[in-house]
């Protein structure tokens, strides 16, 4: 029975490693970011996943898709998820905005998508899910809220402008329109030869982000370095694997119910290991978001 009983005990709680994991991609960049510009950063960083992926790919004789035109498809859709989306992120928390309002901006991605999917895939909205949206708004709008530098109303946020809140945006558009460019066009993608193709997509358009504006340099500190390769290793590589074991196993869809804590564990991490401190209106800006994220994931009865 005790062989059994770990068995099931790791089964249970390969969803909520697989957040915290997740949720260690913000923290990564807080921690690289004072060391190499964002596109930089992660054109490098994608270059060692692709590295190590391809290793992997080799070991587990994985088969890669046969048709161009859905190598062209996957290569856009990770131009979409990777590269837009942690472009902007690395962006945004690289011009000041705090690890845990990044995340919960980039959190909204389920209420976002369920809005494009009625326009795009003609998907119904159910009453719950506009529940949801709305109060995934209200939830962002009271953290912005607590973030005005009401002594300089010309910088309108504490530490951090208008650029970085659009980056926010911008990458949780990129994530949200992505994921459905995906849903489309991408079915019978193979997971690990697919999400090679999905990184060369995302190393090209960063690759060119980095060439026209920034100046490519890195300063290799130790930091840097162990949280270059923590988000290589630790991030996309054990996260995907774990992914993996869930899709396989049939609890996907215990990954999408789980995804709304991932603001609320970025915010615990980011004031342990930083100090970000938010107030009573943001944590209940973010407990708001997350239980409307909750019900925009949470599937029909």
């Amino acid at each position: 029975m005790a062989p059994y009983s770990a068995h099931g005990l790791w089964l249970k709680a390969t969803p909520i490693l697989f957040v915290v994991l997740w949720s260690t991609g913000f923290i990564g960049a807080k921690y690289g970011l004072p060391y190499a510009e964002p596109y930089t950063f992660l054109f490098v960083r994608f270059i060692g996943v692709l590295i190590v992926l391809f290793v992997l790919i080799q070991f587990l004789n994985e088969r890669w898709p046969r048709a161009p035109w859905l190598w062209v498809h996957i290569g856009v859709a990770g131009m979409l998820v990777h590269g837009l989306y942690l472009g902007a992120v690395f962006t945004a928390i690289g011009l000041g905005m705090p690890a845990g309002v990044t995340a919960l901006v980039v959190g909204l991605q389920p209420l976002v998508t369920a809005v494009l999917a009625r326009f795009w895939l003609n998907e119904t909205i159910r009453r719950r899910q506009w529940l949801g949206i709305l109060l995934g708004l209200i939830g962002i709008i009271l953290v912005l809220s607590e973030q005005l530098d009401w002594d300089n109303p010309g910088h309108f946020f504490v530490g951090f402008g208008w650029v970085a809140v659009l980056s926010a945006l911008s990458a949780l558009l990129g994530i949200s329109v992505g994921t459905l460019y995906q849903k489309r066009y991408c079915t019978g993608m193979p997971l690990v030869t697919g999400t090679f193709i999905q990184y060369l997509g995302a190393c090209f358009i960063l690759g060119l982000g980095a060439w026209l504006f920034e100046t490519r340099i890195i300063d290799w500190t130790p930091t840097f370095t162990l949280a270059l390769l923590w988000l290589i290793f630790g991030l996309s590589i054990a996260a995907i694997l774990l992914l993996m074991t869930l899709i396989r196993r049939g609890a996907a869809s215990r990954v999408a119910s789980l995804f709304y804590l991932v603001p609320p564990v970025t915010a615990i991490e980011a004031w342990v290991l930083f100090g970000e401190t938010l107030g009573g209106l943001a944590l209940a800006g973010i407990a708001i978001a997350v239980a409307g994220v909750a019900l925009a994931v949470k599937p029909p009865n």
